[in-house]
This record gives C-alpha cells, structure tokens and sequence, in this order.
C-alpha cells in the first residue's frame, strides 16, 4: 500500500499544493487523485504567476480577454475561475461522497484589501458566486486584519481557507473567528454547516532560525509548533462551546498543514508529511513533495493529543534563546509582506504577457 494512501486511511486529506491549465489539461491532476490518494487542492498567486509566466497554454484566453477590454485583475481573476472550477469539478464527487468534508479548492482574495474588511467580504462573495462551486474555500490570511473578515464570511455563508497561520494563539483566534461567524448563523436561524480550514504554516520555521540553534534542533522547531497547535485543535473540538454549536449543525473547521516541502537540503525530503499524520487534518502538498512521498515515503505515528513532545522541545529553543512567540509574530508579518509582493509579482506577469500578445497580434 502506497504511504498516500496509508495517510488516507488514517483519515488525513492530502490536498496538492499547485494548480495549472498543463496540470489540468495533461490528465495530472486526474493521475495525482486516482493514484496517490489526492483529495483536494490549493492555489496562491505565485503557483498563478509561474503557471502563467512559464507556459503557453494561457495564451489563447488572455488573447480573448484582451479583446474583450479586460485586464490586470479582473483578467487574472478569470483565468484562475476558469482552473479552480474545472479543478472543483475534478474533486466533487469527493466533496458529494464525504458530505463536503473533503474535496475542496482554494482561490485566493487580492492580499491588496488586506486593511479593508468590506472590501475583502465583497471580494470573496463575488468569487464564490462567480465560481459557482460549492466545495471553493475563499482564502483570507489569519491576521489581526483579516479576522473580522474571516466571521464575516462565515457568518455570509462564504467558506473560507483562513491563511498564513504560524503559533497554536495564531490559530486559536483564527477558530474563534470562525466560530464566532458561526454562532451568529444559529443566531439568526441561518443553517450553520460552513465549510472552514485553518492553515498553519510549518517549514518557514526551521528557516527562520537556520543556523541559529544546535545541531541537534535542526528542522524541529515546525514539527514542535505543529504538534502544540494540534494540541489546542484537539481541545477546541472537545470544548463545550464547540459542542453545542455541533448540535445546531454545525462543521468544525480543520486543521491544515502548510508549507510542507523541506527546505534544507540536508533533510529528508519528505520531513513533514510523515511528521505531521493526524486524522481529520489536511496537509497541503508541493508536487514535487507528493511525488516523493509517493514513491518512497511511509506514514509515521499519528500525533499525540497532548502534544506529545512539543513542550519540551519548544522549552530547548528558548534555551537557545529563540523567542518562539515573537518569531510568530515575525513570520506572520513577513508571510502578509510576502503575499502582496507575490500579487504585485503576478499582475506584472499579467501585464507583460499581455503587452507580449498584444505586439504579436
């Protein structure tokens, strides 16, 4: 039995880190889910940008796009509706088989309405009606800006990927935004099933302090925020606030992993996937890190309720003079910085292309 596939037993998703018009138009995607246990999928601008930078297969719809008077985000946005729906499309009898607990998409809002909260609701109320898909997450980063926007969105019915997520308080305000955004549905007499996850990001960890703790801390940072934060998933569930919102109806919000793909070279490639096993979590997968896992991974012990370990180590980083909380907060600022650059990235891609078309016209 393939790891993948151990992984999906054990009742975690693997969802795919990537989308591209090759990818879709290539049977991959169709291969990733058919073979190696692929149940879901996420997009950001930079995957946008790549695709769209590095292959022709955009060509044609920008040239249409352009004839028609559209450009910068308005055009992105439709290129990308046109690859998150026909991807929705490919996981929605996953989404249909597990009444809506997997199956899921994710497209991302402008990170440009990050400071404007109406603005971000009007945004992914417009993508998610435009998309027409019932299994699309609207991404919105989990900072101090985007939580009123996360229960808003609930609370509008929109469901929501909430991003860029790095300590166990981070999430834990993500969940409560969420919640929030749900009780007020059973307020209001509004059916409180809207889909959620939470996205919490663990290799940019053990990058941050490369080279700055022992040997023997090397890449344990992420695994040891990871396992702290499922601590406090596992007690939110359990909570009886939590609880009584299940028997209104209500869906938890998952936990999902990000950033996955290891970074230092040194490490094994697949560090992360087998580290974080844990039922009814997703981890979000590079392709290139599916692949390898695919091909010669194995599915470690599932993770400790308790946090297994993670107190003690997060205990030797501090010795080493790592302030693990402050760092949070670095990495979450940074990711925000990070995520507008990569936008701005992408619309002058768009733009480029687009003068490139226009000349060859």
């Amino acid at each position: 039995m393939k790891a993948t596939q151990q992984l999906h037993d054990l009742g975690q998703s693997l969802w795919l880190d990537n989308i591209t018009r090759d990818l879709l138009d290539s049977g991959t995607l169709k291969h990733y889910i058919e073979e190696l246990s692929v149940t879901g999928l996420t997009s950001n601008p930079t995957i946008f940008d790549h695709a769209i930078k590095n292959s022709s297969a955009y060509d044609t719809p920008i040239r249409e796009k352009l004839r028609n008077g559209q450009s910068g985000e308005a055009l992105f946005f439709d290129l990308a509706l046109e690859d998150i729906t026909r991807a929705a499309d490919m996981f929605r009898p996953v989404f249909d088989r597990t009444n809506g607990t997997d199956g899921w998409v994710s497209l991302e809002v402008s990170p440009l309405l990050a400071h404007d909260t109406a603005s971000t609701i009007a945004a992914a109320k417009d993508l998610h009606q435009r998309a027409g898909r019932p299994n699309l997450f609207i991404k919105i980063p989990g900072t101090k800006e985007g939580l009123p926007a996360i229960e808003e969105a609930i609370f509008a019915g929109v469901p929501v990927n909430v991003t860029l997520l790095f300590s166990a308080e981070q999430y834990v305000a993500a969940a409560e935004a969420f919640l929030r955004g749900v009780e007020r549905r059973i307020a209001a007499g509004l059916n409180p099933n809207v889909g959620s996850v939470a996205s919490v990001f663990i290799s940019r960890w053990d990058a941050a302090v490369a080279g700055k703790v022992p040997t023997q801390l090397q890449n344990r940072l992420g695994i040891a925020v990871a396992k702290r934060t499922f601590k406090a998933y596992r007690d939110l569930l359990s909570s009886e606030r939590w609880q009584r919102v299940y028997n209104f109806g209500a869906r938890p919000q998952r936990l999902l992993w990000a950033s996955t793909g290891t970074k230092d070279p040194k490490a094994s490639d697949i560090l992360y996937i087998k580290a974080l096993a844990a039922p009814f979590t997703v981890n979000t997968i590079p392709e290139a890190t599916l692949k390898a896992f695919g091909e010669h991974g194995e599915a470690g012990a599932a993770l400790e309720a308790d946090g297994g370990d993670s107190a003690k180590v997060l205990a030797k980083f501090t010795k080493a003079h790592i302030d693990v909380d402050a760092l949070a907060a670095q990495l979450q600022d940074e990711g925000a910085k990070s995520f507008v650059k990569s936008w701005d990235d992408l619309m002058a891609v768009i733009a480029d292309k687009s003068t490139l078309l226009k000349k060859a016209s």
